[in-house]
């Protein structure tokens, strides 16, 4: 299909271009995070992808290495999270190692959310159908209003509409909006 095709050859342009042209957050992100709270630089989360493929999706690390056995049960998940771990969860900033995964194929610039491997192995076959693409870094679920209060439905059902309606029209819409959710914080 030609829409594939096309779309694989743009995100492997924009995963370019990204990690180009933000070479310098990269760079801020990394000092940062190490003087923030020295360790590993990046995290890695095991998520499932097209067709059931598992893989690990990048992230910057945004909390706190637990230090002792017990610390991590001892801190609620805010707490760990360390001053430059807020912000670039604020503004988007932990993601952008996800653009390594697009460049390898486990991601696309626009499709559903990675899936937990936890919640795959409960889906219905309605949600299962969200797995027939690659997953994005941007989808409705992260341009709508007030998502974090979307219950786990009315986001299946925004992946399932994207599945069925994906088009170049739509991924440009989706990515514009994503833009816009990030500069002035809608989405949220």
């Amino acid at each position: 299909m030609i829409y594939k095709a096309i779309k694989r050859v743009f995100d492997l342009v924009c995963a370019f271009l990204g990690i180009v042209g933000t070479s310098p957050i990269w760079i801020l992100s990394i000092v940062l995070t190490e003087l923030s709270d020295p360790g590993p630089l990046f995290y890695f989360a095991n998520r499932v992808g097209k067709d059931n493929k598992k893989f690990r999706m990048w992230k910057f690390r945004s909390m706190r290495v637990a230090r002792g056995a017990n610390e991590a049960s001892l801190r609620p998940d805010q707490d760990r999270i360390f001053w430059w771990g807020k912000i670039m969860r604020r503004l988007k900033i932990d993601e952008l190692p996800q653009l390594v995964n697009i460049l390898k194929g486990d991601m696309s610039i626009v499709g559903p959310r990675p899936a937990l491997p936890r919640e795959v192995a409960q889906y219905t076959p309605y949600e299962w159908q969200r797995l027939y693409v690659t997953p994005g870094l941007s989808c409705y679920w992260q341009i709508a209003p007030h998502r974090n209060q979307l219950s786990f439905d009315e986001w299946m059902a925004l992946d399932v509409k994207y599945v069925k309606e994906r088009s170049f029209l739509v991924d440009w819409r989706i990515i514009f909006r994503t833009f816009r959710a990030v500069l002035f914080g809608h989405g949220e």
